[in-house]
């Protein structure tokens, strides 16, 4: 791969917990290198407010992430993606669009904080646990010599990614 800013679309079916999770740790540490989008197949239509409140606790800035649907990204217009990621189980297992630019493809399924049931802090430590997996991937991704990798590496090392946890 030899072109930056690399672009990445992280994709979930409602586009209001992970997949907006991962777009602002992308490009808050992707640092110029990566520019991040979400979308879902299915899109809620608003951001999940633990979303928002795990992302300002750690200081990150997620001025203009909104939930939208994954057709934002196809067409003539897109734009031309680099990667792909689903989040989700079910997005993996749906018919996804064409994506432009032939983008290398993974799974980096995470449960679905938005799913936990119980207290606050409950619900809030869901959060705050996905943050921490999609941030521990997408720094694996980062650190990843992109320049000097073919593609079958590549794409066996992204699949690799999606199956690691935080330590």
């Amino acid at each position: 791969m030899e072109t930056t800013p690399y672009k990445v679309l992280f994709v979930c079916t409602g586009n209001s917990a992970r997949s907006i999770l991962a777009e602002v740790i992308m490009n808050t540490i992707g640092h110029e290198r990566f520019i991040a989008y979400s979308a879902g197949s299915q899109p809620k239509g608003e951001v999940h407010p633990l979303a928002l409140k795990v992302l300002a606790a750690n200081r990150y800035h997620y001025e203009g992430v909104h939930s939208k649907s994954w057709t934002a990204f196809t067409g003539s217009q897109a734009p031309q993606l680099h990667f792909v990621f689903t989040l989700c189980d079910q997005a993996a297992g749906e018919t996804c669009p064409s994506w432009p630019g032939q983008p290398i493809t993974a799974n980096w399924s995470v449960p679905d904080p938005a799913a936990e049931e119980g207290s606050a802090e409950v619900r809030e430590r869901a959060f705050h646990d996905t943050l921490l997996v999609l941030t521990r991937r997408i720094q694996l991704l980062l650190a990843l010599p992109l320049h000097g990798i073919d593609r079958a590496t590549l794409q066996q090392q992204v699949n690799a990614i999606g199956r690691s946890q935080p330590a």
